[in-house]
């Protein structure tokens, strides 16, 4: 095989696909980043076997091959490389010479035959967004999956498809996430569970431009991303999703509309005083006119009030303050609505139209008052 493309094609494509490389495997050939030039294009991919990804590059095939290189080496080299043009040249040993101006390495590579390409996903149905839209839907959700692997569905979230309705829920046990987005055209209804890291991943990689296009296919046991020259495949999570909508109750005994980056900025101050591993809440006392938050630690106490409208009972409510933060903090919107019914009952934060809620539970305060 012989091939030369330029150092930053090879390097945006690297970097692409070593995001399926495993940290640790039992199987050699899975530490590898496959480059097919068997056909009439350039594919670099990786697969662990539960996520596996591959895009095409841009490039001239002198001679056609393919041979798997350790995605650690490869990567670093590249990584260092003269930005301009590399030649990517294998004997029939499999020895591997990478040329660029005057850097010349010589690398053992493998037989590409043995590597685990994608799995053949039948693509019967597609759901087509923007990749602004799902990097955006995966921000403003992915902070409240569990992450730890106790429960492994917490570990995932939920996709549900219905009509022209995309759902996605997380939970961790201690808050719930929601974003409901229209689709463009109505498909048939679909529920499966995606594993956080795989839609972390596809986060990363994925350009996130309002004009250019996801199209996102779903079987049985695996979902694919294919945008621009990369297609994303992994495997889903097995299992019965939590029934969410008995928590999703829309009674309230109080109601507040309040300026989301004022009480954002309050509890970020807030949690100044508050040690990393301190589960200490912050305490909002909400009166006629404002909304009183206070926290008390062992480094000190702080007090701040916030002007609110509010409708229905005075309350006194406690909560994990991170959890506050970051439900706020992924709200575009510059007022939000709060919704509470008592101070054991879960905190509602969500807009009129359902695109968003997220609620998150009190924490007993009997203590730090």
């Amino acid at each position: 095989m012989k091939i030369i493309c330029s150092r930053s094609d090879l390097l945006h494509g690297v970097n692409i696909v070593s995001k399926a490389v495993p940290t640790r495997t039992t199987m050699a050939i899975l530490e590898c980043i496959l480059i097919d030039a068997s056909a009439n294009e350039i594919k670099l991919t990786a697969n662990d076997m539960e996520l596996g990804i591959e895009t095409k590059i841009e490039g001239t095939i002198e001679e056609r091959g393919i041979i798997a290189i350790d995605a650690k080496i490869f990567s670093e080299i590249v990584r260092k490389l003269p930005d301009n043009n590399v030649a990517i040249e294998t004997d029939a040993a499999f020895q591997t010479t990478i040329t660029c101006e005057k850097a010349r390495f010589n690398i053992a590579g493998r037989a590409g035959d043995d590597f685990s390409y994608l799995p053949y996903i039948e693509k019967n149905e597609t759901i087509t967004m923007s990749q602004f839209t799902l990097k955006e839907v995966i921000r403003q959700t992915i902070f409240s999956i569990a992450d730890n692997d106790n429960n492994k569905i917490m570990t995932g979230e939920l996709f549900e498809i219905r009509d022209n309705m995309l759902k996605v829920v997380s939970l961790d046990g201690h808050r719930i996430s929601i974003r409901n987005i229209e689709l463009r055209e109505h498909n048939n209804a679909k529920k499966v569970i995606v594993p956080g890291k795989t839609l972390q991943e596809v986060s990363k990689i994925l350009p996130g431009s309002s004009e250019d296009e996801v199209h996102v296919f779903l079987t049985e046991n695996h979902i694919v991303f294919e945008f621009n020259d990369t297609t994303v495949v992994s495997r889903l999570i097995e299992g019965e999703y939590f029934r969410i909508e008995q928590m999703l109750s829309s009674d309230y005994e109080t109601k507040i509309r309040i300026n989301r980056r004022e009480l954002l900025d309050c509890i970020d101050r807030a949690t100044l005083l508050v040690k990393e591993g301190d589960k200490k809440p912050i305490i909002m006392n909400i009166t006629d006119e404002s909304m009183e938050l206070k926290i008390n630690s062992f480094l000190g106490s702080m007090k701040e009030e916030i002007d609110i409208a509010k409708e229905g009972k005075d309350i006194l409510i406690g909560f994990n303050p991170k959890f506050f933060i970051d439900a706020l903090r992924v709200i575009d919107d510059e007022e939000v609505t709060l919704y509470m019914v008592n101070p054991k009952a879960p905190c509602f934060i969500k807009d009129e139209e359902g695109t968003f809620i997220y609620l998150i539970l009190p924490v007993n305060f009997n203590n730090a008052a």
